[in-house]
Parts: structure tokens; C-alpha cells; sequence
């Protein structure tokens, strides 16, 4: 669907430097190994793998897919940024359109990050893009009940709790269920979620035992 992709979102923090999500590029396979290298353990309990035992792939392959997806209107496949380095992914994935006008998200931020309200940030930037620069109606967040951190972020951004989705994903070798989180675009009631997060952030910056995720 022409004009969806490639997109550039560039994401004002209430306490930190600016984010930016865009594209992963070719040139940026040194950096993009070294930091799922390092993060590797950080997040095999909660990434999808295949029940079919499929083979790595290659990072040029992995960029022309995402490239071909975005463009077919069926993917958002951001990296985040900050300060010139990249720290995590953020997807919009399984886009609906028609009477459905709907996506599914899905990220992780590098251990080092983490803590610092930057899923959170960025997970209210998709779901201010979906809402307002795709036209989209529900955004949805299927998180494992053991993943507490990624129950946090949906928590703090007010996703509504759908229930459970039993053996929903084949994550870190087996089927796994899934709880399931949604805000449809009446839920922001015509504001922005980053707006939102910010103006939380700058209160509990403001509260000595106050935590971020």
C-alpha cells in the first residue's frame, strides 16, 4: 500500500533525549548482530521461535522481508533509537484493514535500557501512528502472564485486559499462552498516549519512589 512505508517517527521524552523509530537498514547489520548478540539471553524467554525448527535469517533477507511486508501494508517494522544507537524493535504486525482496521504490537528494548520508560514511550508512539497517521481502529499487545515487565508497560499505558489466549505463540520452543491487551482509538478519546505517558512521567519524576519500566 504505497505511502505507509517507510515511516519516521521522532518521539519527544519528558525526561530524556528525543527517540526516533524508523526503518532498519542495510548498513545497519553490524550494530543491529552486536546488539541481538549481546541481548540474546535477555529476551529468549519471550521471543517467537518456529515449531518447525527454521534456520537463522540472514540479515539482508530479514530487511528486504520487513521492506516487502511495510509495503504491503501488513507490517510497521521500526528499530528505536536513541542518541544514535540502536536499543530495541518495535512492530506493528498482522494489519488488518477493511471493517477490522487493526494491528498487533510487539517489542523489546536492550537490557541496558530497560527500566528507563522507554517501551512505554515508544509502544504509546505506535499506538498514537496506528491510530492517527494509519487510520487504524484497535491496537493489540499479547504478552505471556510470566513476562512481568512487559505487563507493566501495557498496564502504565491503560491497555484494557482481554483475558488469556491459550497456546497462542510457539515462544522459546513451545506453545505458550498469552494475555491479551487492546485500547481501540475511543479509548484515547481524541488525545495522544505519548502526551499522556509524558505528563505521567513528569509527575513521578517529581516522586522520589517513583519506578519506570
Amino acid at each position: 500500500m504505497a505511502g505507509l512505508w517507510p515511516s519516521l517517527l521522532t518521539i519527544r521524552q519528558a525526561d530524556g533525549p528525543d527517540v526516533q523509530m524508523r526503518a532498519l537498514r542495510p548498513r545497519d547489520r553490524a550494530e543491529w548482530q552486536d546488539l541481538r548478540a549481546r541481548n540474546r539471553a535477555w529476551l529468549s524467554p519471550w521471543e517467537a521461535t518456529s515449531p518447525h525448527h527454521l534456520g537463522p535469517v540472514r540479515f539482508r533477507t530479514l530487511v528486504r522481508r520487513y521492506d516487502h511486508e511495510a509495503q504491503a501494508g501488513r507490517l510497521q517494522p521500526f528499530v528505536i533509537e536513541v542518541g544514535g544507537r540502536l536499543v530495541g524493535q518495535m512492530h506493528l504486525f498482522n494489519i488488518s484493514w477493511g471493517s477490522m482496521r487493526s494491528g498487533s504490537a510487539g517489542y523489546w528494548v536492550s537490557e541496558d535500557m530497560a527500566g528507563r520508560g522507554l517501551a512505554p514511550l515508544c509502544l504509546a508512539a505506535l499506538v498514537d501512528h496506528a491510530f492517527y497517521g494509519l487510520g487504524l481502529h484497535r491496537v493489540e499487545v499479547d504478552i505471556r502472564p510470566e513476562n512481568a515487565a512487559s505487563l507493566r508497560v501495557v498496564e502504565k499505558l491503560g491497555f484494557r485486559d482481554e483475558g488469556v489466549h491459550t497456546r497462542l505463540l510457539h515462544i522459546d520452543g513451545a506453545w505458550r499462552d498469552h494475555r491479551c491487551f487492546a485500547l481501540t482509538v475511543e479509548d484515547l478519546d481524541g488525545g495522544s498516549l505519548v502526551a499522556a505517558w509524558n505528563a505521567r512521567r513528569r509527575g513521578e519524576s517529581a516522586t522520589p519512589e517513583s519506578t519506570g519500566v
